[in-house]
């Protein structure tokens, strides 16, 4: 969905992007890309109305909306050399920033300049078997809304790959470097999906993984430097597609190769807690593409 909640852009193997109102009205179809689009993603207003997709074509396309659901291709990044999985835009207190990730094993950064041109920073075999997504971390450290001092960007990246790993990357002196000692190891298959929770100024980070080992992993870590420790949150016995935070960083959903789409919420013991997706949604359902779609908000 847009940052105003009047419109979702979906992505599908039918190789375009379907902008619908939220009142299931047919806006617009982006065509462009030669192969499955797997994501697409809304940039922050204050940047113009612009989307981002990747594809199995290697590709990740700008794209610009000119007139009222009138959108053309914008910029054309060909530096991966393998199906781009997941795109990521920055918090938009760091510029119009943008991260993606490749089955060629890297990640890369593409930051636009005032000039209108874009500069790219590449983090060389983030995961050497494949990068499947990627995800910003919230703009400013925890704790920082509650501590004293200037509020200073924070610069970090997770990413999930085809290695079973979580990392953590952090941009210093111009370049990527991890964040942590190691990789973050708990799960036994592929993870598939990351996602960086909002902190509101909480003491803490959290980043949810979600792997084709059926489990789910919240990871947190205190202040700068601190360890991350993870636990489980849910055995699904099923792939976990996708995995998404609220706004607010406290509910959590997941789409898993049951069939289902669970929704969770840490307990004040620190347990998680499944919720029923009744009380938070009305589901509606919308038929544009010609083929597999994942359409996935909260």
């Amino acid at each position: 969905m847009d940052y105003y909640g009047k419109r979702v852009a979906s992505a599908s193997s039918d190789a375009t992007i379907k902008i619908i109102s939220v009142s299931s009205q047919h806006l617009a179809t982006l065509t462009g890309h030669n192969g499955p689009v797997w994501q697409v993603t809304w940039a922050h207003p204050k940047f113009g109305s612009l989307l981002a997709s990747c594809s199995y074509d290697g590709t990740v396309i700008i794209w610009k909306e000119d007139n009222l659901n009138n959108w053309t291709p914008a910029h054309t990044f060909n530096d991966h050399k393998s199906s781009v999985n997941s795109i990521a835009w920055a918090p938009h207190e760091l510029g119009l920033c943008l991260a993606s990730g490749s089955s060629d094993g890297n990640i890369y950064v593409y930051t636009a300049r005032s000039d209108g041109g874009w500069d790219a920073t590449k983090i060389d075999q983030a995961h050497p078997v494949g990068v499947t997504s990627v995800t910003w971390a919230p703009s400013m450290e925890p704790g920082s809304l509650i501590g004293s001092g200037e509020f200073d960007p924070v610069q970090k990246l997770a990413s999930g790959g085809n290695d079973n790993t979580v990392k953590i990357w952090k941009f210093a002196n111009g370049a990527w470097k991890m964040d942590c000692s190691s990789a973050l190891k708990m799960h036994t298959d592929l993870v598939r999906d990351v996602a960086w929770a909002p902190n509101l100024g909480l003491p803490k980070s959290t980043i949810a993984s979600g792997s084709q080992d059926g489990k789910v992993v919240i990871w947190t870590a205190g202040k700068e430097g601190e360890e991350w420790k993870g636990k489980v949150l849910n055995d699904f016995n099923a792939p976990v597609w996708r995995v998404s935070w609220s706004l607010t960083g406290n509910l959590l959903a997941v789409a898993s190769g049951d069939n289902n789409v669970t929704l969770w919420k840490e307990a004040v013991d620190g347990e998680w807690q499944q919720k029923m997706c009744s009380e938070v949604f009305v589901p509606s359902v919308i038929n544009m593409h010609k083929s597999s779609v994942v359409l996935f908000f909260t």
